[in-house]
């Protein structure tokens, strides 16, 4: 379990870095404004809420952030999970530690000049069970907005893959988050999950089209989050698609729905196998949203991160599956005619895999070989730098982790 008494650091979020006021991107050859990746893997270890970093969960390499960037990503998707952020209750204190971790992969990637999404990997439910408390779900978004809101490359995405739930749930749960980070002063983007799976392909059949076009947002930047996976029954566990037009397919009710409605929506996740079939699916359904791009804002792969390993839709650079079986294919579907250069694949590093208990370090070593301040200095398997840089002193948070602070 993560320590909750390190009242020292709290400090760090006065410290946050100040995010670029306009973002380092291609934007006039960019046919959808987001293309990104689902960074993956602070919500692993999800029976045991609270978990052991570097045990149960891991954050994100920030190395892997530059080479995202280098093929032209704009968007990173953080997942992680609100137990481990606010571990006592919906309105209770944050855990230190996992804000302070959160905190840096956000300010990092904005500095970059590229786009963070803060998304609660809960599937609308709070230590197991279905969230029913919107003032509380209310506070709980108030709260991490208000750590982020002067971070206008920062996005808030309300909760992960609503299903199983009463349809009001939904919307009532939607509309408190959204609620929630306006009364925080936020005035950035938020994205607006659905029920079942927040599907692209049944966005009108689940009740979600019916539902969550009356969402009221004052800033009026509500972007409609829809996932969409091509095998089969949609759930993203194969690797064969069903033809080499399913993604476009799947998405004609939702894109009509939204020019109906005048609204706009991101696809936060798709993926499809390493095959001819399914990279003939992704260009042609990334192809139809650039050509209805006047409602699609961008496309978020699924997925990447330290321990993905050999994973079906890996993208973790360098040695995802996904690294250079898709990304190459893919990218030209997101650019004109000047998109980023090819994926280099002759210096391939194996990402760590899910029996490993080493957090990815290079990123948190500073130049002088001490690391960073909330960066790993020790634990079992580890063999990185061990001194803290200045301002900063290496504390043991348990046998798999030690981290400066």
């Amino acid at each position: 379990m993560l320590l909750k008494n390190l009242l020292a650091a709290a400090a760090m979020v006065a410290t946050a870095l100040a995010a670029p006021t306009e973002e380092k991107r291609q934007s006039s050859t960019r046919k959808m404004q987001w293309f990104g990746i689902n960074e993956s893997g602070a919500e692993f270890g999800e029976k045991n809420f609270t978990g052991v970093y570097g045990k149960e969960f891991i954050w994100y390499d920030l190395a892997t952030v530059d080479k995202f960037i280098a093929q032209g990503m704009n968007m990173f998707r953080l997942n992680f999970l609100m137990e481990r952020l606010t571990p006592n209750s919906l309105t209770g204190a944050f855990d230190p530690l996992y804000l302070g971790n959160l905190t840096q992969q956000v300010n990092y990637i904005t500095s970059k000049g590229a786009y963070a999404m803060i998304q609660p990997h809960n599937y609308g439910r709070f230590y197991g069970n279905v969230i029913t408390d919107t003032s509380g779900f209310k506070t709980w978004w108030q709260n991490v907005a208000a750590k982020f809101k002067d971070n206008s490359l920062v996005v808030f995405d309300i909760n992960n893959e609503f299903h199983d739930m009463d349809q009001q749930v939904v919307f009532d749960l939607n509309q408190a988050g959204i609620d929630g980070i306006r009364a925080a002063g936020a005035k950035q983007t938020i994205t607006p999950e659905g029920n079942s799976w927040t599907g692209a392909w049944s966005w009108i059949s689940s009740g979600n089209g019916a539902s969550l076009v009356s969402l009221k947002d004052p800033e009026n930047k509500l972007v409609y989050q829809m996932h969409q996976y091509l095998d089969t029954d949609g759930s993203g566990t194969h690797a064969e698609c069903v033809s080499a037009t399913i993604f476009s397919e799947r998405l004609q009710v939702a894109t009509k729905w939204l020019k109906d409605n005048g609204k706009k929506g991101v696809i936060g996740e798709f993926a499809g196998g390493v095959n001819s079939q399914c990279i003939a699916a992704l260009k042609d359904g990334l192809n139809y949203m650039g050509q209805n791009n006047d409602v699609w804002m961008g496309a978020i792969w699924w997925a990447a991160g330290p321990w993905w390993g050999d994973y079906i839709y890996n993208m973790e650079p360098e040695s995802g599956v996904a690294w250079t079986g898709i990304l190459p294919q893919i990218k030209g579907s997101f650019f004109g005619s000047s998109a980023p250069s090819s994926v280099p694949s002759s210096t391939a590093k194996p990402a760590a895999t899910s029996t490993s208990a080493k957090p990815a370090a290079t990123s948190n070593t500073s130049t002088g070989g001490s690391v960073a301040k909330w960066g790993q200095c020790g634990g079992i398997g580890y063999s990185g730098a061990t001194s803290c840089a200045s301002g900063s002193t290496c504390h043991k948070i348990n046998d798999y982790y030690s981290q400066c602070y």
